[in-house]
């Protein structure tokens, strides 16, 4: 199934997506909120019908798991081989504040593995993709061009970066940043190690481990599956993991995260 999928097409629906969430994100527009206070706006469900419509088109045969559709029961979901995994905005607080760190994001799980993953933040023009097998890529995507052409001129990942001596960067969450995080983070600090901090919004944190330009991401707060699963495709393919957090200091057992769960809130994580 994997090898039938068409990356750049995928990715040209990340960018369609993206194209439609701009225009709206030059203007006014309203705000609902949804039954667990989370923000909701007309970006969000139109991003997701044009997300949702062009799988179906193309990929009729493959389900998809939506943060603005109704989950199917687990008893319907646990048959899946394949499935969609798909968040239309990651970051609608970020998209509110018009920070620009957003990102559309589509995924592409195996049974409990992502395989495939593209992610498009559209205000700063970066796009994102990984397929297993194939590695994980940047590019620079220009939002005056109706396409996205040429994948073979993106740079690989991890990209080189001039390291200085005894330095860690970790990021963390703009609009999440648990008191649990904060700990973790205190407690990687070391006299002889020079500790830096980044605050970052949506699914570039964990695209930020993956290109190399952050050394660790420590998410010990909520997040559902669909809020990490394309970017941890991206983290996987460029040789990083995304690890459930297990907060047992002499444990050497790390497990990767898993998705398509009964539950689909996702543990807490560390990438790395």
């Amino acid at each position: 199934m994997l090898e039938t999928i068409d990356l750049e097409k995928v990715a040209g629906i990340a960018k369609e997506a993206g194209d439609a969430i701009m225009e709206i994100y030059a203007r006014d527009f309203g705000i609902d909120y949804k039954d667990d206070k989370s923000p909701l706006t007309e970006a969000d469900t139109t991003s997701n019908e044009i997300i949702c419509d062009a799988l179906q088109k193309l990929y009729p045969q493959i389900p998809i798991l939506s943060e603005e559709n109704k989950a199917e029961d687990y008893e319907v979901r646990r048959e899946w081989e394949y499935f969609w995994c798909i968040d239309p905005i990651d970051g609608t607080k970020e998209f509110i504040r018009k920070n620009g760190e957003f990102t559309v994001n589509i995924a592409l799980i195996y049974k409990d593995t992502p395989v495939l993953g593209v992610v498009y933040a559209p205000a700063l023009g970066e796009m994102y993709f990984a397929k297993k097998g194939n590695g994980a890529y940047k590019m620079p995507v220009d939002g005056r061009q109706s396409t996205v052409d040429g994948l073979e001129k993106a740079i690989r990942l991890p990209i080189d970066r001039q390291i200085k001596d005894n330095e860690l960067i970790v990021v963390a969450s703009k609009s999440h940043l648990s008191p649990e995080t904060e700990q973790f983070i205190n407690s990687l600090r070391t006299d002889d190690q020079r500790l830096t901090t980044i605050s970052k919004g949506s699914s570039l944190k964990l695209v930020m481990v993956a290109e190399g330009s952050a050394d660790i991401y420590p998410r010990l707060a909520p997040t559902m599956e669909w809020d990490t699963a394309a970017a941890d495709a991206i983290v996987r393919e460029a040789g990083k993991m995304t690890y459930q957090y297990d907060q047992r200091p002499t444990t050497n057992d790390q497990r990767p995260l898993k998705y398509n769960k009964e539950n689909l809130l996702n543990p807490w994580f560390v990438v790395r």
